[in-house]
Formats: structure tokens, C-alpha cells, sequence
């Protein structure tokens, strides 16, 4: 039984773990699966609106908040300056790319990326900020099932339901809203959206706000996990295996291959990292992504391109 508990708290955290990824991977799937531009500046956001929150945070319990209204005005801020941030990247950056290949769009957003992360850090500070919006501690369950029970970690259960609802609210409003079937549209051909009287300029600044929105609800957990600093920005680095996983286009895939990514790595590195010297937590989840590569270049999720000549 002992063993079985041991195995279940693995488990059960690389889960949960999983899904905190899957809340910076969710960012990317919006605007690839909205515009067909992959955001290399997803990582970058998630450090601006993190930054954005923390220090408004502290500007307003300096100045004598109460602490339920200092953070309904600190995400409020926080959100603001997203929206700036999607406004300038559409109007300055993809809005005069309009039809051109996607490798150039995919080079613009490297280019955001250094911009956001220097204005970033020149308005808010580049220091290490905690950041306590949720609670960090762990439960204990099955106590009476297994010896010393089953730690599960508070900030990660949060994490899980925030993501759930996110990916409900998401797949509503792609299904059953005009702006989100506009996505859609423009995403499969900016032409041809053009042509039916679309405005994309409109599509792309909005899909830019929710990704920018998302960004900043998982810079509000991984804050909380691992302090709001730079190094923050390499999330999308970890993000990429499980959209490979999940597949670009799918909002469910998301979750699913942060699932499949974060249970997948603890394991490996809790029952194969002892015969292989360790370590195998950084590096299984892009063999996994090559591996689903290999046999489903789509992904689970993704829809499967199909081109006639």
C-alpha cells in the first residue's frame, strides 16, 4: 500500500503540474488556432502581465487597500495594459504583415518578444517579486488508506480549476460567438475573410487580448509558485512540448498534453531517473513530443492539414 501511495502522490502532482503548463500552452493555441501565427512572445506576455500585477499589487497595499480591492484593481491594471500590449503588436507588428508567410509572421513575434520583455522590465523592475495570491501549503488525503497519506499541493488544485474553466469558457466562445467563428474564419484564410467583409485588424487585436488575458492568469499562479522574475519568461519553452502533444489548434489538447507532459516527466524521473543518473525531468517531455511526432505530426488534437494541388 505504501508503494501505491507513493505512486498516486506522483502521479497526482505531475497532473496537476501538467496543468499549470497547460495554462501557458493555452495562450499559444488561441492566436495559432485564431490568426495561424505561432506566438514565440507568449513567454514574454506572461512576464509583462505578471510584472504589471505584482507591482500594482504593492503600489496599492502601500498606499492603504484594502487587500480584496487592492487585487480586483491590481488584475484590473494588469488587464489594461495587456490590452495596450495586444493593440501595439497588432497595429505595429502583425497588423502590416496581413497575408504574408508564416515564417515572417513567426519572426515578428521573436522581435515582440525582446521588445516586450525590455519595456517590461523597464516599467515594472527587474528584481525577483513573490507573489501570494493563492494558497502554497498541501492537503493530506488518504490517511487512512495509505501510511503518512497523500500531499497535495493547494496552488496546483487552483491551478487545475482555473484551467478547467478556462477551457470551458474558451471552447464556448469560439462555438457559439461571432466574433469566435470569425477567428476561425480568418484563421483558415485572411483573403478570403478580407473578401466577406471581416475586419481582421478587429479579429487579431481581440484574439491578442484574450491570449494576453490568459497570459496573465498563468503568470498569477506561476507567480505565486516561483516568484514573478525573467527567468519566468522560459514557460513557453515548456509549453512547446505539450502543444506538440495536444496539437496547435485544439484548446482541449492543451490540457490534455499538459496532462500527458506533466504525469509523464514525474514519473520518469521518480522510476526511470535513478538507472539514467537523473535529470530526466527537463529533457522527457520534448523526447515524448518527438515520439507523438513521429506518429501523428498533428498531434492528438490537431486538426490534420490537408493540401490539394
Amino acid at each position: 500500500m505504501q508503494e501505491l501511495g507513493s505512486f498516486l502522490e506522483v502521479l497526482i502532482s505531475g497532473l496537476l503540474a501538467g496543468v499549470l503548463y497547460s495554462l501557458v500552452a493555452l495562450g499559444f493555441v488561441l492566436i495559432f488556432k485564431a490568426s495561424g501565427v505561432f506566438n514565440f512572445a507568449q513567454g514574454a506576455m506572461v512576464l509583462l502581465a505578471g510584472l504589471a500585477l505584482v507591482r500594482s499589487l504593492d503600489f496599492l497595499a502601500h498606499h492603504g487597500f484594502p487587500g480584496w480591492l487592492a487585487i480586483v484593481l491590481g488584475f484590473v491594471f494588469a488587464g489594461l495594459v495587456m490590452a495596450l500590449c495586444a493593440f501595439f503588436v497588432q497595429r505595429y507588428v502583425l497588423g502590416p504583415l496581413i497575408n504574408q508567410n508564416a515564417l515572417t509572421m513567426f519572426m515578428a513575434t521573436i522581435g515582440a518578444t525582446f521588445v516586450i520583455e525590455g519595456v517590461a522590465q523597464f516599467a515594472f523592475g527587474s528584481e525577483v517579486y513573490p507573489l501570494r495570491l493563492f494558497p502554497t501549503d498541501a492537503w493530506i488525503a488518504g490517511e487512512g488508506l495509505f501510511p503518512g497519506g497523500i500531499l497535495i499541493n493547494k496552488l496546483d488544485v487552483w491551478g487545475g480549476v482555473i484551467a478547467g474553466l478556462l477551457v470551458i469558457a474558451l471552447a464556448m466562445f469560439f462555438q457559439y460567438t461571432k466574433t469566435g467563428r470569425a477567428l476561425r474564419a480568418v484563421a483558415d484564410d485572411h483573403a478570403a475573410a478580407q473578401s466577406v467583409g471581416i475586419p481582421i485588424d478587429w479579429i487579431w487585436f481581440v484574439v491578442w487580448l484574450v491570449a494576453g488575458l490568459v497570459a496573465l492568469v498563468a503568470a498569477a499562479i506561476w507567480g505565486t509558485k516561483l516568484g514573478v522574475q525573467f527567468s519566468i519568461t522560459f514557460l513557453a519553452l515548456k509549453a512547446l512540448p505539450v502543444l506538440i502533444i495536444g496539437g496547435f489548434t485544439s484548446v482541449p489538447g492543451a490540457i490534455i498534453g499538459g496532462l500527458i507532459v506533466g504525469a509523464g516527466e514525474k514519473l520518469a524521473e521518480v522510476y526511470l531517473g535513478p538507472f539514467i543518473g537523473g535529470g530526466i525531468e527537463y529533457w522527457f517531455a520534448y523526447v515524448l513530443a518527438l515520439a507523438v511526432l513521429m506518429v501523428r505530426p498533428q498531434g492528438l488534437y490537431g486538426e490534420k492539414i490537408i493540401e490539394r494541388i
